[in-house]
C-alpha cells in the first residue's frame, strides 16, 4: 500500500472514497455544514451515532476523479488513541469489501483531535495508518481463485492501493513523519499475521527461521540460526524433547538489532515458536485443532517487533530469540512421565506433553540470560487455555517480577489498544509444580493453570530482576464467526513497540 500525505483539501483529492471523522459532539454540531460543503446529496439517518468504529456511507456529486463516496467514521468521544484506530480499521474494511483502490482521509481537524485525545498530530497520523493497514489485511495467498463463481473482477483492486492523508497543510511535516512510522509498524504487524495464518504444512521451524532471516535483510540487522546439532551442543533438552516426535528438525533463531551509537538498554524478546501443536502423546481434541497452527504467534510477534524497532531506528539493542518446532505424536515422541534436562541443568518431569511451550521457552530464557544478561527479558507465548478462561479473547495475561516493568507494560497496553491484565506470581503457587522425581513438574493441575505455567518459566530466568511473561493465548487468533477478519491478529506487536518507544 502506498501512503501519500498532501496539503490539498480532502474534497479535491482524487480518490474512490473520502472519509470524514466525527466525534459524537462534532456530529451534532458540524456534520451538516461539512457535508453541505462537500456537496453530499443526503444526510445520515438517525441511526448513525458516531460511536467509535461506526461508519455510514453517503454519496455526493463530484467532478473528475474526486470521490463520489463519502464515509462518515465515528470516533466516539475522540478522547483515546483507540477511538481513532477503530475508526480507521472500520473504514479500511469497508473499502476492501467494495474493491476500491484509493482511500482518502480528511486530516484537516488533526489539531483538534490532538487536543481532545492528548496525542501529538504525528502520533495520531501513525495510529490512523496502522488502523487502515490492520483493517485492510486479508490472508488470501493460498487461494487459487479457480472455484470463484462470482463475476470476474480483474478491473477492481483486491486491496487498497493508496492511502491519502489530505488537508494536512498546517502539520504536513509531522503527519508525514507519523505516517511513515505507522506504515512500518502496520506492515510488520501484518507480516506477523501472515506467518501465524500459514498452516503447518507451509510453515516448519526452518521456514520460520527463514522468515526471520528475511526480516533481518529488510531491517538491516543480524540473524543467526542454530540447527539441530548446534541445539544439541547447547544442551537445549526442552526444545529437543518437544521435537522428538517430529519429522522436521527444530531451529533456534536469534535476531540482533543494534542501533547506531550507544544503546540505551538491551531488551531480550523471547517468542514461543510451536509451528503446529497436536498436543503430542497427550493429544488434543480434534475440534479446533486446526487453529493450533497459531501456536507460534509469540515467535511471529517477536520477529515483527525486532524488524519494526530496526525500521524506526530505536536507540535500543533489541534481541529476539525464537525456539521453534512442531509438537507431534509418534513412536519417538516424548512420553508423559519422561524426565528431561534443560539447558540450565534443571530437570523437568513431563506430566503432559501438551504443556510443551514452556519447555522450549525454558531453554530460550536460559540462553537469553546467560549470553546477553539484558536489562529486560520479555517472553510472549500462546501458552495456556487457562488464560482464555480467565481473561477471554480480548486481553493477554501479564506476569512480572518487577513492579515498574509491569506498570510500563500495562500502560503500553492501554495506549496501543493491546490490553494486558496482571496476575500474581506468589510463592504459594510453587507447591503446585513440585515433582517427586525431578526438580520441577511441567504442569500444576487444573487450578491456576496460567499462573503455574508462569511460575514454571520463572525458574529459568536465573534470578533476573526484570522479567515479564505475556500469555497471548486469547487475543492472538480469532476463530471464525466474529465480526472482524478471522485468524491472526498480530497482537503484541503494537504493545511491544509502544513499550520500546517509551524506553527510547
Amino acid at each position: 500500500m502506498k501512503c501519500t500525505v498532501t496539503a490539498k483539501e480532502s474534497g479535491l483529492v482524487n480518490a474512490d472514497i473520502l472519509v470524514q471523522f466525527f466525534s459524537k459532539k462534532e456530529m451534532k454540531r458540524d456534520a451538516g455544514k461539512v457535508l453541505a460543503g462537500l456537496g453530499v446529496v443526503a444526510s445520515p439517518d438517525g441511526d448513525f451515532k458516531a460511536s467509535a468504529g461506526e461508519i455510514a456511507m453517503l454519496y455526493r456529486q463530484a467532478s473528475g476523479k474526486e470521490a463520489s463516496r463519502v464515509i462518515l467514521a465515528g470516533v466516539g468521544e475522540g478522547k483515546t488513541a483507540e477511538d481513532y484506530r477503530k475508526a480507521a480499521d472500520s473504514v479500511a474494511r469497508k473499502t476492501v469489501d467494495l474493491h476500491l483502490g484509493v482511500l482518502a482521509l480528511d486530516c484537516s481537524p488533526i489539531d483538534d483531535w490532538a487536543k481532545q485525545s492528548k496525542q501529538k498530530p504525528e502520533e495520531l497520523a501513525a495510529i490512523l495508518v496502522e488502523g487502515v493497514l490492520s483493517g485492510a489485511y486479508r490472508f488470501d495467498r493460498l487461494k487459487s481463485g479457480k472455484l470463484d463463481k462470482e463475476e470476474k473482477k480483474e478491473d477492481k483492486p483486491k486491496n487498497i492501493e493508496e492511502l491519502v492523508l489530505a488537508g494536512c497543510a498546517s502539520r504536513l511535516e509531522a503527519i508525514e513523519k507519523g505516517a511513515g512510522k505507522g506504515m512500518i509498524i502496520g506492515a510488520c504487524q501484518n507480516r506477523a499475521r501472515d506467518l501465524v495464518n500459514l498452516p503447518g504444512n507451509h510453515l516448519s521451524a526452518e521456514d520460520l527461521a527463514e522468515a526471520a532471516i528475511e526480516a533481518g535483510k529488510r531491517g538491516g540487522f543480524e540473524v543467526t540460526v542454530f540447527d539441530k546439532k548446534q541445539i544439541t551442543d547447547l544442551g537445549m533438552g526442552g526444545l529437543l524433547a518437544v521435537n522428538k516426535g517430529s519429522e522436521q528438525p527444530p531451529t533456534f533463531t536469534i535476531l540482533d538489532y543494534k542501533p547506531k551509537g550507544k544503546a540505551k538498554k538491551t531488551i531480550a524478546l523471547v517468542g514461543k515458536g510451536v509451528t503446529f501443536d497436536s498436543g503430542g502423546i497427550s493429544l488434543k481434541p480434534a475440534q479446533g485443532m486446526d487453529e493450533m497452527k497459531s501456536d507460534m504467534s509469540g515467535a511471529a510477534v517477536v520477529i515483527a517487533a525486532v524488524e519494526a524497532a530496526a525500521g524506526l531506528g530505536l536507540p535500543l539493542r533489541v534481541v529476539g530469540l525464537v525456539p521453534a518446532t512442531d509438537n507431534m505424536p509418534g513412536g519417538s515422541a516424548q512420553k508423559p512421565g519422561d524426565v528431561i534436562t534443560t539447558m540450565s541443568g534443571i530437570t523437568v518431569e513431563v506430566g503432559n506433553t501438551d504443556a510443551e511451550g514452556r519447555l522450549i521457552l525454558a531453554d530460550a530464557l536460559s540462553y537469553a540470560k546467560k549470553e546477553y544478561n539484558p536489562d529486560v527479558i520479555i517472553d510472549l507465548a500462546t501458552l495456556t487455555g487457562a488464560c482464555i478462561v480467565a481473561l477471554g479473547n480480548l486481553v493477554a495475561g501479564l506476569f512480572s517480577n518487577d513492579e515498574k516493568l509491569a506498570e510500563s507494560i500495562f500502560e503500553a497496553g492501554q495506549s496501543s489498544g493491546e490490553k494486558v491484565w496482571r496476575l500474581p506470581l506468589w510463592d504459594e503457587y510453587d507447591e503446585l509444580i513440585k515433582s517427586d522425581v525431578a526438580d520441577v513438574h511441567n504442569t500444576g493441575g487444573r487450578g491456576a493453570g496460567t499462573i503455574t505455567a508462569a511460575k514454571f518459566l520463572e525458574k529459568f530466568i536465573d534470578g533476573h530482576k526484570r522479567w515479564a511473561h505475556i500469555d497471548i493465548a486469547g487475543p492472538a487468533f480469532l476463530a471464525k464467526g466474529g465480526s472482524k477478519t478471522p485468524g491472526a491478529t498480530g497482537f503484541g506487536v503494537r504493545l511491544l513497540l509502544d513499550l520500546l518507544k517509551g524506553w527510547s
